[in-house]
């Protein structure tokens, strides 16, 4: 049964009218890959060279032992962010007389075959083989390997089982790559305790007792498990669609939004199309990461007395989530935009929301940036002036060019390696809304006012909020003229 789904996967993909460009694009993420795993390789065979120089009063082995833990720790952020889920259109299956642990073990099964899983394999094989091996033998050897194995096999279903909850609740899969994060700064930043020290304790102790492997392998058995368990009672959500309407809130249960009434509705209803699906929870997410940009820049000499960098770094950090969110709009509605252009909604209070949902999203950013006061106060006004200019100019130049936006995104595919909806549009808006300020700001810093730019900045920002009824009218107006042209586009699936 097993081959026959196999099968049956393969003619759907081949009986698929955009098999050529998915076999063009499969063929170039196999490429890719295969680099990928052959700098694996490479490293792989100089591990011991390269921890023998990094780690030049410790032996080799104590070395890789403290390493192996932080490895497997970053693979699972990896995974959360880039692992695909293995799926498998079941619904025309479950009225036959095909047992569900079938199903459920096809996907299973599935799920092994990830670049991912062979990654930790091809890079500490070789050094386990040519170190261990020689020094303690065959059989403790073995051991490392299947601890290696049981860690791959821990992580890849941990990371499936995550962002299958996900899909019902997305506060899940935040909630998860944020522990992910503590767990790190724990070890890096605040010194709580040592990943290496753990990782040493247990490969160590592996060597003098054998019977350490078990535990390993109990952690992935547990989260296989998990994994069998949840797949044999949602066969599977989001191709059989059985979430049931009561196992949400509906968007008024948002206390915050409920305040701004329909427009707060649509707010809500596009941050559950964030959580819920994969490439716009994936920009949200990135987002989220790149708050930390500023230690790039605040922290190197080079940059840290340049006015313009503070800039970009303030603009870029409040105003993040507009950049990789809002360069496609309205491309993340266009699966249901014609019920959008026939239903009660006006246009008016859709645009309304987007203003609302950025402004809110930014003020968020911008109070997580407030810690960057301990590089001097400079920096809290000039991340202040960005946040203005981005509620006002950069979330307009944003809407302006979503009214010429006629490519639609399919939002439950991931981000990784998926150019759909990109364009040379795309480009011109990321350019014009990193690029925008410095018309401004550039002729003032270059003549010596820095100062005097940052305030007409913060000026022209604050204006464009109190005119944002204008606006919206101007950009209503807009749209009317080119409604139908937007719509033809994203009824367009290829």
């Amino acid at each position: 049964m097993l081959s026959t789904f196999f099968q049956h996967e393969l003619k759907a993909f081949w009986r698929s009218k955009n098999a050529g460009r998915s076999v063009a694009i499969r063929v170039v993420m196999a490429l890719l890959v295969l680099y990928l795993l052959a700098n694996v390789l490479l490293i792989a065979f100089f591990l011991d060279k390269i921890l023998d120089k990094s780690f030049p009063d410790q032996d080799l082995i104590p070395a890789f032992s403290g390493i192996v833990l932080y490895y497997f720790l970053f693979d699972l952020l990896l995974r959360l962010q880039l692992q695909e889920l293995p799926t498998l259109r079941v619904q025309p299956y479950l009225h036959l007389p095909i047992k569900r642990d079938t199903i459920v073990r096809y996907l299973s099964i599935t799920a092994l075959l990830s670049a991912f899983n062979l990654w930790p394999i091809l890079l500490f094989t070789p050094f386990i083989v040519k170190i261990i091996g020689h020094e303690h033998g065959a059989s403790v050897a073995s051991l490392f390997i299947i601890a290696v194995l049981a860690l791959t096999i821990f992580n890849n279903n941990l990371a499936l089982y995550i962002k299958r909850k996900s899909n019902v609740n997305g506060w899940i899969f935040l909630a998860a790559t944020a522990l992910v994060i503590i767990i790190a700064a724990s070890d890096f930043a605040w010194h709580f305790f040592s990943i290496r020290s753990v990782s040493s304790l247990y490969f160590l102790n592996l060597i003098k007792q054998p019977a350490l492997v078990i535990l390993p392998i109990i952690l992935a058995v547990g989260v296989y498990l998990f994994n069998v368990s949840y797949l044999k009672d949602n066969l599977y959500l989001e191709e059989l669609g059985s979430r049931k309407a009561t196992a949400y809130k509906s968007s008024t249960d948002i206390p915050l939004l409920g305040y701004f009434g329909h427009t707060g509705d649509l707010v809500a209803n596009e941050i559950k199309l964030i959580l819920r699906n994969k490439r716009p929870r994936s920009a949200f997410i990135m987002s989220s990461v790149l708050l930390f940009y500023g230690l790039i820049f605040y922290t190197n000499p080079v940059y840290a007395h340049k006015e313009g960098f503070k800039v970009f770094c303030g603009m870029f950090m409040t105003g993040v989530f507009i950049i990789n969110y809002g360069q496609f709009m309205f491309g993340w509605q266009g699966g249901h935009f014609d019920g959008f252009l026939v239903s009660k909604v006006k246009f008016a209070d859709f645009l309304k929301a987007k203003y609302l949902m950025f402004t809110i999203i930014s003020t968020l950013a911008f109070i997580l940036t407030i810690p960057y006061i301990y590089f001097g106060w400079h920096i809290l006004l000039v991340h202040f002036v960005m946040y203005l200019w981005n509620i006002g100019v950069n979330i307009t130049i944003v809407l302006f060019f979503a009214n010429r936006n006629s490519r639609r995104i399919d939002i439950s595919k991931s981000a990784s390696f998926n150019w759909q909806g990109t364009s040379f549009s795309q480009f011109l808006v990321s350019f014009l809304l990193l690029g925008a300020a410095y018309i401004i700001y550039g002729p003032f810093a270059l003549l010596g006012h820095a100062d005097m730019g940052l305030i007409i900045m913060g000026a022209v920002g604050l204006v464009m909020v109190f005119i944002r009824s204008y606006l919206i009218k101007l950009l209503t107006d807009d749209f009317s003229q080119k409604r139908y042209m937007v719509a033809e586009g994203f009824r367009n699936k290829g």
